[in-house]
């Protein structure tokens, strides 16, 4: 097995990536979001599929597992791979739904499971995000590869507010909750408690004074017990405590009490009472309905793109709960990396994995925008011709965002034939502060020739754009070239300089770092805010 590299994004399926570099209890904290398509029709989830129906990868917006070859080989793999408990779980549960993509989706979870309860350490918990959809089948499975006695909890996290579906002949309550079930390796897990503010109605009912001079809200407290605890059964200023009762301090702590000013005597004589105050308190400690994070909506400067994206907030608590400082924590469904953004904000160490180059691409450039200075490897991507070729021939989708992502260019398009209409990327930029204008990227993983060309500048001439580039596995021919400078120049008023208006560059061109010549770009990407600093969360919220 390979060196585990951490602070780093692995390219992948996470059931194979698992298997080839992460080692046996290495890990801390693992949490996963694993796709899943609960908007779909819940009775169509269960509609059976035939066993020869083709697979559909998994895609960075596309949240579709189907049962086919590949979940029929996983389901046989966890036979001889799962445990027997798992194994005979899953036989159930398939015999009983049928061949469908919930079941498809429960295969496919299994054996990752069970790889992730492997590099789980023994002091360490997994947080498993998902929605009502298929949650009890999760907790079921769940409890088949950890034991139902590792169980820890299961959060409800509202996610937003309420709904209107009833106007829309909806007949079920608003669903508004996600679920994060929470399991351990062993009996001794790292879990650190967190305190939330007390609430307003607590404090102006249980705090009700306030200190003159310095504004600090305090209670008054018993200062008796009902039994003793060494010589408490003194006079205090000429007060003993009630008939039947003691002193619930040492003489010598009264005293130190009565030097603070934390005693306060009644006006007419009598038990004195003790001055508690609000701000030594450490909240409430953290319940499992989180109510308090709200999600990203539409504006918000967190907001990246991506459709299911998580609040850093809610990935902060989490970690925190669950690590400490320098711990490992690993998301093997990273998505757009919320979670190892938060990791690495809160001084943890981290792995990302995801199976596509989309959202790698989007981790990337979201850990550098957001950290000064931070450079991530990817492990598993390719980094000369013969790794590009690879990818091209194995899966061509692949190949164009890897390379898309090279030149950083925003992927357009659908994967579906025909839909991208000879537009495979974008580069916008601004020719001026009121015309903003696009790079049209198409790019070839496959053979070429000067109807490519000819393509892209159609291309050009029907979206009204002034630069194209065609991005080549293959080196272009000299036809191909000379069909490219024919094309001519596209001149910037702007930035006083003309550009190439169809240009060709290689796979190998780009790995070299050669760039695109175009006016400066104006990202098409969403930037990750730049953290100022390790503080994480919601400020109010204590360990």
């Amino acid at each position: 097995m390979p060196g585990l590299k951490t602070n780093a994004l692995y390219y992948g399926d996470n059931l194979q990536i698992l298997r080839d570099y992460v080692p046996d209890e290495s890990i801390d904290l693992i949490y996963l979001d694993p796709p899943f398509n609960s908007n779909r029709s819940y009775n169509v989830l269960f509609s059976e599929t035939s066993s020869a129906a083709s697979h559909a990868q998994i895609e960075a917006f596309e949240d579709t597992w189907h049962w086919g070859k590949v979940a029929q080989d996983t389901f046989e793999d966890i036979a001889l791979h799962g445990g027997d408990d798992t194994a005979r779980l899953l036989k159930a549960m398939v015999d009983a739904l049928g061949h469908n993509d919930v079941t498809a989706y429960l295969t496919m979870m299994a054996v990752r499971l069970v790889e992730l309860r492997r590099v789980l350490k023994p002091t360490g918990t997994l947080w498993l995000h998902c929605d009502p959809t298929a949650g009890h089948y999760l907790k079921v499975l769940m409890d088949s590869v950890f034991d139902p006695r590792r169980f820890v909890d299961q959060v409800v996290w509202k996610r937003s507010s309420a709904h209107s579906d009833v106007t829309q002949g909806a007949r079920h309550f608003g669903r508004i909750s996600d679920l994060l079930l929470v399991y351990s390796k062993g009996p001794d897990y790292l879990w650190n408690t967190l305190y939330t503010p007390h609430s307003q109605t607590y404090m102006d009912a249980f705090y009700k004074h306030v200190e003159p001079g310095t504004g600090r809200r305090y209670q008054l407290d018993n200062l008796t017990a009902a039994k003793p605890g060494g010589d408490t059964r003194y006079e205090w200023k000429g007060v003993l405590p009630y008939k039947g009762r003691y002193w619930a301090y040492s003489r010598q702590n009264m005293e130190e009490f009565d030097r603070q000013g934390r005693l306060v005597y009644p006006k007419r004589g009598g038990v004195p009472r003790y001055k508690r105050y609000l701000d030594e308190m450490q909240g409430v400690p953290l319940q499992n309905i989180w109510d308090d994070i709200p999600p990203i909506h539409s504006r918000s400067p967190e907001r990246l793109g991506y459709p299911t994206q998580k609040p850093l907030a809610l990935l902060e608590r989490v970690i925190r709960i669950g690590s400490n400082e320098g711990d490992f924590v690993l998301d093997p469904f990273c998505g757009c990396g919320t979670a190892v953004h938060a990791a690495q904000k809160l001084g943890r160490q981290w792995i990302g994995i995801d199976i596509t180059h989309l959202a790698i691409g989007l981790v990337r450039r979201r850990m550098e925008d957001a950290f000064a200075g931070l450079n991530i490897e990817v492990v598993g991507e390719p980094v000369d011709l013969s790794g590009a070729q690879e990818l091209a021939a194995h899966d061509p989708y692949q190949f164009q965002w890897w390379a898309l992502d090279k030149i950083s260019a925003l992927p357009v398009g659908d994967r579906r034939k025909g839909m991208d209409r000879g537009i495979d990327g974008i580069i916008p930029f601004l020719e001026s502060r009121t015309d903003r204008k696009r790079v049209i990227v198409s790019v070839k993983g496959g053979g070429i020739s000067s109807k490519d060309v000819r393509d892209l500048k159609g291309v050009l001439e029907r979206e009204g754009e002034p630069i194209g580039v065609l991005v080549t596995l293959r080196a272009p021919s000299r036809e191909m070239r000379l069909e490219a400078v024919a094309t001519g120049a596209y001149e910037s008023a702007s930035w006083g300089r003309k550009y190439p208006r169809i240009q060709i560059l290689t796979v190998a061109d780009v790995l070299n770092g050669k760039k695109v010549e175009m006016p400066p770009p104006d990202s098409p990407f969403a930037r990750a805010e730049r953290e100022r600093d390790q503080e994480g969360e919601q400020g109010a919220l204590t360990v």
